[in-house]
């Protein structure tokens, strides 16, 4: 058996036992969490090829394919040459970017050679994917700003010690042009304009920049460069990717495979990718508990793609672990603190996690929300008529409209705490039915307790109801 499959066969019995329980947990953050660091060199190249799989959402040609390249090249005796480029936009890292980085290091794990290319020269162009106008291209004092502390937040989840960094300035700095006229011939302009992006801008008359059009064109010298053999890259960056195939082919090299990874849903359950920008997202640098809290503020529905995306579970662990919770014999609330758990455990290691565990623990469940301090009012006698998602729009302002209400009900993300005079706090999940009722009326049918304090959460926005 290999390594890998060794510790799944751990980590499997503890997931067959009670999953509340504090040394079951702590047992299998150590076990999953060491994964991070196992060598993955035993694994066939089949098995190898299938772990990528898993996580990607494109892999072309195909799995088999990238098996073969494996193969072919463990006959030569080395491992593939695989590539991740790095746009420097930001200073600050969050959870999203570590994604791909997750998949770099299994590759690494599995004895591949893995390049980082720091795109210094594309950043001043601006990658238009998925932009409705062009990009302010960055400076070279913003590039150096941005990755000054990129590597120190991305570490958790991947060895720097044993990669080769490149700078594309390296070679598109000096690319003439002659030369480019001469890649250009060969590409079909038809094959630039098919982004749907690009359709879109020229269709409303936003415009379009040569320097946006020609970006693919430029990202993907990187790949004929280095002559890789496969590239990561988000979903929104296949045909950026696909291009460099293209490229290649247009050198004379053998195109590279291409993996594409999810843009995974940030933490306001809104559908929306985890962004910066939307505030939906859970800094690299944020505390434990912050980072505790934040995962347990998720709708239940992303606790599988959290697991995909950022742990070292493999999809019959994470199939397991669902039929557990769909035939009830797990809450899903214990395997929510089973995810945030895992994402501290990468980040700060098993103790943190376990320590983070706790602290929510004594501040959500065994604490009144009364603890909290002030928090927004809604009277009862005021607006008990009215319905539970007017309220949520009108009055506390939780959710943009009624659609986001009953969306945010849908994805089990609406609640009634009660917390009466004596016993536990208690959690009622609101249907997307009782988002329509009356607020006093769904209140008198789940409260039965005098005098019993009552809330009303919706993600994790949190209001007192007056007057219960």
């Amino acid at each position: 058996m290999t390594r890998l499959g060794d510790s799944v066969q751990r980590a499997s019995e503890l997931l067959a036992q009670d999953l509340s329980a504090e040394e079951t947990i702590e047992r299998l953050l150590e076990e999953t969490g060491s994964r991070r660091y196992l060598d993955l060199g035993d694994l066939s190249p089949q098995e190898q090829a299938a772990l990528v799989g898993s996580r990607t959402v494109d892999l072309l040609p195909s799995e088999e394919q990238l098996a073969e390249r494996i193969e072919k090249r463990r006959a030569e005796g080395r491992g593939l040459h695989v590539k991740l480029g790095i746009d420097p936009t930001a200073a600050d890292v969050h959870l999203g970017h570590a994604v791909p980085l997750i998949v770099l290091s299994r590759f690494q794990r599995m004895g591949h050679d893995v390049t980082l290319i720091i795109g210094d020269f594309t950043a001043k162009i601006g990658d238009p994917s998925g932009r409705t106008a062009e990009r302010p291209p960055l400076t070279d004092e913003d590039i150096a700003r941005n990755l000054a502390g990129y590597q120190d937040q991305v570490k958790p989840f991947f060895d720097f010690e044993k990669v080769d960094f490149r700078h594309n300035s390296e070679w598109l700095g000096g690319f003439t042009f002659g030369q480019l006229l001469s890649l250009l011939s060969q590409i079909p302009a038809s094959s630039l304009l098919q982004r749907e992006d690009f359709r879109s801008r020229l269709a409303d008359g936003s415009g379009l920049t040569m320097s946006e059009l020609l970006y693919p064109v430029a990202q993907s010298l990187d790949s004929a460069e280095l002559g890789d053999d496969v590239e990561l890259g988000g979903v929104d960056q296949l045909l950026n990717l696909q291009m460099g195939r293209r490229v290649m082919e247009a050198y004379g090299q053998q195109p590279q495979l291409v993996a594409t990874l999810p843009l995974v849903e940030g933490t306001d359950g809104s559908g929306a990718k985890m962004s910066k920008s939307k505030g939906n997202y859970v800094g690299l640098r944020s505390t434990p508990q912050d980072v505790f809290g934040k995962i347990m503020s998720i709708p239940d529905r992303l606790m599988v793609p959290y697991l995909r995306a950022w742990t070292e579970w493999t999809d019959a662990e994470i199939a397991a672990v669902e039929a557990r919770v769909a035939e009830r014999s797990v809450h899903p609330m214990d395997l929510k603190r089973i995810v945030a758990g895992e994402v501290v455990t990468a980040l700060y290691g098993v103790r943190e996690a376990m320590a983070a565990r706790e602290q929510f623990a004594a501040q959500f469940s065994r604490k009144s929300f009364s603890d909290v301090g002030s928090l927004p009012s809604v009277e009862l006698a005021e607006h008990g008529g009215d319905g539970i998602a007017s309220v949520l729009t009108k009055v506390l302002e939780f959710t943009p409209s009624a659609s986001g209400a009953r969306r945010l009900a849908k994805q089990n993300g609406l609640r009634l705490v009660v917390e009466p005079p004596e016993g536990e706090q208690r959690t009622v999940v609101l249907s997307e039915t009782d988002a329509l009722r009356p607020l006093g009326e769904v209140v008198r049918e789940q409260v039965s307790e005098d005098g019993a304090a009552v809330y009303l959460k919706a993600g994790r926005k949190l209001a007192v109801v007056a007057g219960a």
